[in-house]
């Protein structure tokens, strides 16, 4: 299991996920051309510490992920294999 993030963060990116990453494994803060940010499901180790400080509770374990939010999860694996398409799935399901 890792963690997701979903819908809330797009457009947000508020980076306090990113400031209590033991790993380093939360990506798309520096890079303008992402709306929003990444857990990679290969370097999570499953903390739980970006969870709480989420501003807008865009964090969610992936078997706790609500499911007005599933769609988020494929997006944040494609980000780390093709963020091209990562990308265009993000607007897609939240137009600019």
């Amino acid at each position: 299991m890792t963690y997701i993030i979903a819908e809330p963060c797009v457009d947000t990116k508020d980076g306090a996920c990113v400031d209590v990453c033991p790993v380093d494994c939360i990506y798309g803060l520096d890079n303008d051309e992402d709306r929003m940010l990444y857990i990679s499901p290969d370097e999570c180790i499953d903390c739980a510490a970006c969870e709480p400080v989420c501003p807008v509770n865009a964090i969610f374990a992936e078997d706790d992920t609500p499911d007005n939010y599933k769609a988020w999860i494929p997006i944040n694996y494609d980000f780390f294999t093709d963020e091209a398409s990562a990308r265009s799935k993000v607007d897609e399901l939240k137009p600019k």
